[in-house]
């Protein structure tokens, strides 16, 4: 089969690989869409240290095309979704309720960081009963794929928030996952919920998805308009979905004394991530800071899936380009240099 790999640090192609074969709680899945993320691109330039020849992305939908004899609840044929994170559901860590932890810090990231990933005619699914999910009749593939990873992140951060009911928020970066953290913030009962950015496609966007105000980092300090807009008593939570160390410190600067600082961006660059002493209330202002990885899991997909059949999202909004799977190699510059206005850029295969 064609797969589109990282053959070392800074370079990427396609190579010919065989087709994966399913252990006894496994399944092959043959990829149908696929979605490019700017994790793939930190990826490939260090971010997680060097690999050879590791097969690239996380976030795909297809067709079942083997599973193994333990499998129960799928069969060849079957349209599945299948989450970025797919963890070992057995392991403790699962067990205590960090499943995205299984196997150690990050450990249930295996596509594309120890294992292959989904750019691939065909790829392996672990554990396929509790990490793939049945796309209804109804919801295209196009949709979603969108589950596997950007709504589930976006949503996770909207939820580490604990966000009250009419309280505020503000989400720093409108890239997808911020994006989807809007919509998250919009389904847990934000009152204010404030966008941070400087591109305007992504700022029509952020408006699209639910912000009531958006905030141009580049014609204004984000830290004092944030702070005017809420008439000079911070938010209740601030979203973090870049992975920059200066956003994640407006973050802690504008969220109020016992609010929460959610963390979903992937910070990928620097030793350190720094912390505002006097705004941090010198460790004593009981700002709260939250991290997290994507959750995965059948559970998890199923309830995203079912958000897309009720029509509470449509996230097929940041589909900004297509591709074929052999054009992979030109999406994947187009993404890694943001060129165009590139948003999310959908692979068919």
């Amino acid at each position: 089969m064609k797969a589109f790999v990282m053959r070392q640090l800074h370079q990427v192609g396609f190579v010919e690989k065989p087709i994966p074969k399913a252990g006894p709680n496994d399944a092959i899945v043959k990829t149908t869409r696929a979605l490019i993320c700017t994790s793939d691109s930190h990826t490939v330039h260090g971010a997680i240290g060097p690999r050879s020849n590791l097969t690239l992305g996380h976030e795909a939908v297809g067709i079942v095309h083997e599973v193994g004899s333990g499998v129960r609840r799928f069969k060849p044929g079957d349209r599945v979704l299948v989450g970025a994170i797919t963890p070992d559901w057995s392991d403790p860590a699962s067990q205590a309720g960090h499943a995205s932890q299984s196997g150690g810090a990050l450990g249930g990231w295996k596509f594309a960081n120890i294992k292959d990933g989904v750019f691939a005619e065909y790829f392996h699914v672990n554990d396929a009963d509790g990490n793939m999910a049945l796309i209804p009749d109804g919801i295209s593939d196009e949709s979603a794929v969108y589950c596997a990873d950007m709504l589930s992140t976006g949503f996770m951060g909207a939820e580490n928030a604990d966000i009250p009911i009419g309280g505020s928020v503000a989400v720093f970066a409108l890239g997808p996952v911020g994006l989807m953290a809007i919509v998250g913030a919009k389904l847990r009962g934000a009152g204010l919920i404030i966008g941070v950015d400087s591109v305007p496609k992504r700022q029509e966007l952020g408006r699209f998805y639910g912000a009531n105000a958006i905030v141009d980092y580049s014609r204004a300090d984000p830290v004092k308009e944030i702070l005017r807009l809420t008439a000079d008593q911070g938010v209740d939570a601030a979203i973090e979905a870049l992975g920059a160390d200066e956003t994640f410190q407006c973050a802690v600067k504008v969220t109020k004394p016992g609010g929460t600082i959610s963390n979903v961006g992937y910070h990928g660059k620097g030793d350190f991530v720094q912390i505002p002493r006097l705004e941090w209330g010198v460790g004593m202002a009981e700002k709260t800071i939250r991290t997290g990885l994507c959750p995965g899991g059948r559970l998890r997909m199923e309830r995203l899936l079912r958000l897309l059949q009720t029509g509470s999202v449509d996230p097929t909004r940041m589909t900004t380009h297509t591709f074929g799977f052999d054009q992979l190699e030109k999406a994947f510059e187009m993404m890694d240099k943001k060129l165009d206005g590139i948003i999310k850029p959908l692979i068919t295969f």
